[in-house]
């Protein structure tokens, strides 16, 4: 099993390189980045100014490669799905492909200083919730747990990089079967 990264119009190499380090050395696989081609524009909503996210989920499905992989998309557009204003990013339960966005972790959009260390660490905590969903952990009760559910950022910034001990013996266990 490995993850394949997909950089969609995230240009900062450096900040990709050092998320795919994080994640091979927590989920301790192999992490590829898989160029693809999409066209944007035919999920995005001129009304909201921003990108269908479950609409991007079927294009990773239709244009990655068919083995046991999992989908990581990473971009800089807001996200939505129609039932929902904004979303960090969104998952296939037990499924293959997760995406998220950085659009809102960047402090400037709340008319703070950019923090390049914050902004780092909110889109680790997203890759591993995102990818926690594709192994079948479900949003977790504990506040501090990576897989806990955040609504604002706050909530976000609260919660750790990890798993709870829960969550470990979960992930474990479905990681070795």
């Amino acid at each position: 099993m490995q993850i394949y990264l997909i950089p969609l119009d995230f240009e900062n190499e450096e900040m990709l390189d050092r998320l795919a380090i994080s994640l091979k050395q927590i989920f301790k696989t192999s992490i590829n980045y898989l160029p693809i081609e999409i066209n944007l524009q035919n999920g995005w909503s001129q009304e909201r100014s921003q990108l269908n996210s479950t609409w991007l989920l079927s294009q990773f499905l239709q244009k990655a490669p068919r083995d046991n992989s999992k989908i990581l998309g990473v971009t800089v557009y807001d996200l939505f799905t129609p039932i929902l204003t904004f979303l960090f990013g969104e998952a296939e339960f037990k499924g293959r492909a997760a995406v998220f966005s950085t659009y809102r972790f960047q402090d400037e959009i709340y008319g703070l200083p950019a923090n390049q260390e914050k902004l780092e660490s909110r889109l680790l905590k997203e890759a591993i919730h995102e990818l926690g969903h594709t192994f079948g952990l479900h949003h977790c009760r504990n506040f501090n747990c990576v897989m806990h559910s955040s609504t604002y950022i706050e909530e976000f910034d609260f919660k750790s990089e990890t798993f709870c001990e829960n969550c470990t013996s979960v992930f474990e266990a479905i990681r070795n079967k």
